[in-house]
C-alpha cells in the first residue's frame, strides 16, 4: 500500500529532514512511526498525501508513483487517505455534524442523503452520534479528537495517517484512541500512527519504524 524508496527531504537552507528512507507497508497493516522530537516523523507522514514532496527518491501509494502527480491530481489522491492531527483542527463555528461532513462536501459528488448517512455512521463508530449538534467548545479534548477521527474516516479511506493523535490526552484516553485505530485496521484500513509515546505503542505489539536524525534507525516487528 505504501512504499518509500531512498526518500530524502531537504528544506531551504540545507536542513536534511529525512535521509535515504526505505520501507514498505502492506495493505491492511497497522504500524507505528516513532522517534524523538525533530526525528522526521511528521515530515514523513506529510509526504504520503503530498502535503510535502520529497527532494529525492520515490514514494508509491496504492501502486501509484507520487512523483508523477500534478497539483490538480492531488485531491483525488487524498480522497483515499484520512489524516488525523494532534490538534484535531475542528472548525469552531461549525457543529460536530458539519465538521465531519466537510470532506464529503468538499468532494462535491455526494447526495445530501448519503452525506447524512455516512456522517452518522462515522460518528457512531467513535461513540459520538448523540453529540452531532454540539460545537467543539462543548466537547472534551478526547471527544474533539474522536470527531477528528470520524472526519478522517467518513470518506472510507484505504489509508489512515495519525500524527501524534494522543499527544494532548491522558493515558486512559490515549488507549481508547488507539483502540479505535485497531478497530478500523480490523476492517482492512491501512493505519500508520506517529507517536513518541514508546510505552503505549510498545503495548500495542505492532510493527515500529524508529527514526533518529532523519534516518530510519530500525524496523521492528511487534511480538504477537
Amino acid at each position: 500500500m505504501i512504499e518509500f524508496n531512498r526518500v530524502s527531504k531537504r528544506y531551504p537552507g540545507g536542513r536534511e529532514a529525512l535521509l535515504d528512507i526505505n520501507f514498505k507497508v502492506e495493505a491492511g497493516e497497522m504500524l507505528f512511526l516513532t522517534g524523538h522530537s525533530g526525528a522526521g516523523k511528521s515530515t514523513l507522514l506529510k509526504m504520503i498525501p503530498l502535503i510535502e514532496r520529497p527532494s529525492g527518491g520515490e514514494i508509491i501509494v496504492d501502486g501509484r508513483a507520487l512523483n508523477k502527480y500534478k497539483r490538480r491530481q492531488v485531491p483525488q489522491l487524498r480522497r483515499d487517505i484520512g489524516i488525523i492531527f494532534q490538534d484535531s483542527k475542528l472548525l469552531a463555528d461549525r457543529n460536530v455534524f458539519d465538521n465531519v461532513a466537510l470532506p464529503l462536501l468538499v468532494s462535491g459528488d455526494n447526495h445530501p442523503r448519503d452525506v447524512g448517512r455516512r456522517v452518522r455512521a462515522a460518528l457512531d463508530k467513535v461513540g459520538l452520534l448523540k453529540r452531532e449538534h454540539d460545537f467543539p467548545i462543548q466537547l472534551s479534548g478526547g471527544e474533539q479528537q474522536r470527531v477528528g477521527i470520524a472526519r478522517a474516516v467518513v470518506n472510507r479511506p484505504k489509508v489512515l495517517l495519525a500524527d501524534e493523535p494522543t499527544g494532548n490526552l491522558d493515558p486512559e484516553l490515549s488507549r481508547e484512541i488507539m483502540s479505535l485505530f485497531e478497530q478500523f485496521n480490523q476492517v482492512g484500513v491501512t493505519v500508520l500512527v506517529a507517536s513518541h509515546d514508546l510505552e503505549l505503542i510498545s503495548s500495542m505489539r505492532k510493527r515500529m519504524l524508529i527514526l533518529r536524525g532523519g534516518r530510519l534507525l530500525a524496523d521492528e516487528r511487534g511480538a504477537m
